[in-house]
């Protein structure tokens, strides 16, 4: 598994990885969709692997989507990169407009409230993130924005 975790790294530092990316995320959805949340890509990659379902703040429905996380203690910490493009990704709006949320990790489903960091908390714990993924820094370099650092506790 840590090689699979050292080969994710690898590829995710590389500039292609962007051109790449929608196919990446159709797969992903199949993925997710016939295994129920319990394999993903990033999951398979040896990384810590999370389905989010927020709900739409335009639509008002059920949005999912197959994310890297970090846990943190008991809480989980999810990063919007979208990739280092240069928007921030919708799902991060969505959480913002409602942040009651549920998360699937192995299949297994909790409801969780999401707080955005304030700049200071997400400075102080940006160590532990990269940790994880450390793409999150190349990411940050390809963009213009902040990267937007959310906190999700169990409700």
């Amino acid at each position: 598994m840590e090689l699979m975790r050292k080969i994710a790294r690898w590829v995710a530092a590389r500039p292609w990885l962007t051109n790449i990316r929608p196919a990446v995320v159709r797969i992903d959805k199949v993925l997710l969709k016939l295994t129920k949340g319990r394999i993903t890509l990033v999951g398979i990659a040896g990384m810590p692997a999370l389905t989010l379902t927020v709900i739409g703040r335009k639509t008002g429905q059920p949005r999912e989507i197959s994310l890297l996380y970090v846990p943190d203690g008991d809480d989980i910490l999810l990063v919007g990169s979208n990739w280092g493009g240069p928007g921030h990704p919708v799902w991060t709006v969505n959480l913002m407009a409602n942040p009651d949320a549920k998360v699937n990790i192995k299949g297994r489903t909790r409801e969780v409230k999401a707080r955005l960091l304030t700049d200071e908390e997400r400075t102080e714990i940006w160590p532990h993130l990269v940790k994880t993924w450390p793409a999150y820094n190349t990411y940050r370099t390809k963009t213009n924005r902040e990267l937007r650092v959310f906190r999700l506790t169990s409700r």
